[in-house]
């Protein structure tokens, strides 16, 4: 029998260990069946190159509980340890097995798929165990070794007579602890971090029907079998090749990872390199809801398929954090610090690769099937122009694939829609203007106004859109947008031609006056316009730059250029050669408050901006002129 005491540098390491070793408890079986699926992983590696003279069969890892006995029994067919290696990589804390493995087997053991560190992993153990038990047998010709440890640094070190290879984990469940026994507890934890181990997990058993035998009677009943019930998936579709995997079994394995999804995802992309970092993982693009729940489902991390986090900020790109899936690499640091992972060259390398694949993969299903492509427009726009605007290296491949649809449902990328429009749409300027509206309802009036003219108009609707069209606008000389509602069309596209008005300046001062005497001057300015006569008497418009601004501010968490406070201002273009303008200016006083009051409500109404108590008053004034 052996006695001491374990080695640690520090006398009261042991409880910091035991309680602050991982912020959350619950991580204990993940590093426990991780150290086993090493161990399983490392007996494979060996017995490959010849080194361990035994059979490595069919081996699984099974978790068990023994809720009588206050137990959970973690047991591994690997490789197992002698007394010596017990002594070695449990007594003394900082040297972990894991390394010393990789460091003696660097050449032919890099792609063995070893996890991580069975040294201080194990000790998680004692944040929900009172005692820890270890019964292992070497692969090698050695006696069987017992180790127990009741949370002390004292330990004991005994022979055992197992006879099996494998290492038995036998945790003590602490009183405070007690949920650990809990069946449903333990298969939850599986689930969350084990799902896609690469050794079977078994986790009890399960009944299973035996085929019908052909001459069964009618009166024949399903006779079932226990079997092991394997709760993870040893080979999930990301460690495969993409040659190997067909549409539906991407679609499957996207149902694997979030079981509570219902909408299918609109593509996904396999990420599959090994330099100068290693990393594989599909992402999808899900449909997104109208108000954007990226939150519900998030990209899940992992490390040689043990969960990690689902958080991958600072590793995905930010654009990207929207989408679902998969991201597996041994080189991505795990517990550090967001601007550590900002710093990290791996890292840089992992992020700005992810972006190039994203941005390759969109631009061949843009080329292979454009139609299908821009079916699904709408609901990965938002994604791609957060892309735009955040990662250079992603702009600078969106031309080939971003689309700008019009109100018509056309579909244009930036150069053909320059294209397009240049022969009607340049002004006197030799300004290309390029006319959108964010609502074809609200803004139906101003569209068709613009079409008449034969001008195209998009429909550009995301909520950041402002953004991106200052971008667009930076970066590409002689282009302007103008929402088709931010002027009299004649203004927002100047040509050669000027309309002369038919009243005199004085009238038109005269006209002012009196409109500006019954409009609300915080929040309108009276401009007065030489419109063709059959233009709408009064049209309210917004100026694209403070309505721009103000939905930028909106965006970017308020208080850009101070204007995120500022009241809405429109225009009230008042058109010259109407037969309103005349009729105004040949009215008495109250006629003509009257008559302004009407027209303005009028023009609010095609707006929506005539609500409540107003438009009660219009509505009321409306019918009584039909009396």
């Amino acid at each position: 029998m052996a006695s001491g005491k374990i080695n640690v540098s520090v006398e009261n390491i042991f409880p910091l260990i035991k309680k602050f070793l991982y912020s959350d408890h619950e991580i204990f079986l993940r590093e426990l069946v991780s150290n086993a699926t090493d161990a399983t992983l490392k007996l494979k590696h060996l017995t490959s190159i010849g080194e361990a003279k035994v059979e490595y069969g069919n081996p699984k890892i099974e978790v068990k509980i023994d809720k009588e006995g206050k137990k959970l029994h973690i047991i591994d067919q690997g490789l197992g340890m002698t007394a010596d290696e017990v002594e070695k990589y449990i007594n003394q804390i900082a040297f972990s097995g894991a390394e010393e493995f990789l460091e003696k087997y660097k050449d032919s053991a890099k792609d063995s798929g070893v996890i991580g560190h069975f040294g201080l992993g194990f000790y998680s153990a004692f944040m929900v165990a009172s005692k820890v038990e270890i019964i292992t047998k070497s692969y090698k010709d050695e006696p069987a070794a017992y180790w127990t440890c009741d949370g002390s640094p004292e330990f004991t070190l005994v022979p055992h007579d197992k006879t099996e290879r494998g290492t038995e984990i036998i945790l003590h469940i602490a009183d405070d602890s007690v949920e650990f026994l809990e069946e449903f507890k333990i298969r939850e934890l599986l689930t969350k971090y084990n799902k896609f181990m690469p050794i079977p997990i078994k986790f009890g058993t399960k009944k299973e029907a035996l085929p019908k035998p052909e001459d069964a009677p009618e009166d024949y009943k399903t006779e079932y079998i226990d079997v092991d019930n394997i709760i993870n998936n040893p080979n999930p579709a990301w460690t495969k090749q993409p040659s190997d995997l067909s549409d539906e079994d991407y679609k499957n394995f996207y149902r694997e990872l979030y079981p509570m999804q219902f909408d299918e995802p609109l593509f996904n992309i396999h990420l599959n390199v090994d330099y100068p970092f290693n990393l594989t993982g599909i992402l999808y693009f899900p449909k997104l809801s109208a108000d954007l729940q990226i939150q519900k489902d998030k990209i899940q991390l992992y490390q040689n398929q043990v969960f990690v986090t689902d958080n991958v900020e600072g590793i995905v790109p930010e654009f990207l954090m929207m989408l679902k899936g998969v991201v597996d690499s041994p080189d991505i640091p795990l517990n550090v610090s967001r601007s550590y992972l900002q710093a990290d060259g791996n890292v840089k390398k992992i992020s700005n690769y992810i972006t190039r694949k994203v941005a390759d993969k969109l631009k061949s299903l843009f080329n292979e099937n454009r139609e299908d492509f821009q079916q699904k427009w709408n609901d990965i726009k938002v994604v791609l122009e957060y892309g735009m605007l955040s990662e250079p290296k992603f702009y600078e491949k969106a031309g080939d694939f971003v689309l700008y649809p019009t109100t018509d449902d056309k579909y244009y990328t930036l150069a053909e829609l320059k294209e397009a429009i240049a022969p009607n749409q340049t002004d006197k300027n030799g300004k290309l203007v390029v006319l959108y509206a964010s609502n074809k309802d609200a803004q139906h009036s101003y569209i068709d106004i613009a079409k008449e003219k034969g001008y195209q108009v998009l429909l550009l609707d995301s909520p950041i859109v402002s953004h991106l069209i200052q971008k667009l606008e930076a970066d590409n000389e002689n282009l302007t947008f103008a929402r088709v509602d931010a002027d009299h069309i004649d203004k927002l596209i100047q040509k050669e031609e000027e309309t002369i008005s038919k009243l005199s300046d004085e009238e038109k001062e005269k006209l002012k006056t009196s409109i500006e005497t019954v409009v609300p001057k915080e929040n309108y300015t009276v401009q007065l316009e030489n419109l063709d006569s059959n233009a709408a008497p009064f049209i309210i418009t917004q100026p694209e730059f403070m309505r721009r601004m103000k939905e930028m501010s909106a965006t970017s968490g308020g208080g850009m250029f101070g204007m995120g406070n500022f009241p809405d201002m429109y225009n009230l273009v008042v058109n010259t050669n109407s037969e309103l303008a005349t009729t105004i200016l040949n009215s008495s006083e109250d006629a003509q408050k009257d008559l302004v009051k009407q027209a303005l409500d009028l023009a609010k109404l095609s707006q929506g901006l005539l609500k409540g108590e107003e438009l009660t008053a219009f509505v009321k004034r409306s019918f009584e002129t039909l009396k």
